[in-house]
């Protein structure tokens, strides 16, 4: 009697290990949200836009293309501009105590900002910014164009923003800077607005996403952002689209 059970705390022991590793194999890592600020009429922006492809490759890093408009006067609109995209990037210059704006530029969590070729200091950036105290936040996609946003308790409220992206995008540039050049960038938001306000308690918002943002968009980004240009508390993201398309 004394051996088997010593064999059944053996056989729970091991069972206990195997679901912690589990739990620890399934759990999502904390996204770093990686905003580069940029523009196809802007001949410094290329090596910038390969790097966020790269970043985008990583699941600890959620990485967004903003694409600004006030280098469409420069002989080449870029069909991904949005006043949006320059407002936000606007936003995190006071934020941030910039001087200006400019591209490429790169955005860390909305706590630090580099130039987006500088491969080296968006790395460290990276890096400083995966030890933070995060926020959780979920999403899961509903009938019917809704999501279901989940945001878990915190200090104080922010901001929830949505942004629904396109994957990729490969365009052939025939005047600008650029002229010539056939330019692929990747997750390029095409929507961004903001949906709601958390109080910093636990909170479900449930979202019901307008046209622009379900119109064959490829995934969408739910940040919770301090007002103002300020620091991201917590994000997600989802794919849009299903599997293998």
């Amino acid at each position: 009697m004394a051996r088997m059970k010593h064999a059944l705390q053996r056989t729970l022991g091991a069972l206990a290990v195997l679901v912690a590793l589990a739990g620890t194999a399934l759990a999502e890592p904390a996204k770093v949200v990686v905003e580069l600020f940029t523009s196809q009429g802007c001949s410094s922006c290329p090596p910038a836009d390969a790097f966020l492809a790269e970043l985008a490759k990583r699941d600890d890093v959620i990485a967004l293309s903003f694409h600004v408009d006030y280098w469409n006067y420069l002989g080449w609109k870029d069909p991904f501009s949005t006043a949006e995209s320059t407002q936000r990037q606007r936003d995190y210059r006071a934020g941030l105590g910039l001087r200006y704006v400019y591209t490429p530029q790169m955005v860390i969590d909305g706590a630090v900002q580099a130039v987006g070729s500088g491969r080296a200091e968006v790395l460290r950036g990276i890096e400083k910014m995966r030890g933070r105290d995060r926020v959780a936040v979920s999403a899961a996609r509903g009938e019917a164009g809704a999501l279901a946003v989940t945001v878990g308790a915190g200090a104080d409220g922010a901001d929830i923003w949505l942004a629904a992206y396109d994957r990729q995008h490969s365009t052939e540039i025939r005047r600008g800077e650029n002229s010539g050049v056939t330019l692929t960038n990747a997750n390029v938001v095409r929507s961004l607005r903001r949906v709601g306000r958390w109080s910093g308690k636990k909170d479900v918002l449930r979202v019901t996403l307008n046209e622009a943002e379900l119109k064959g968009r490829d995934g969408c980004a739910v940040i919770v952002q301090k007002p103002g240009g300020g620091p991201v508390l917590g994000a997600t993201a989802i794919r849009m689209t299903p599997k293998g398309s």
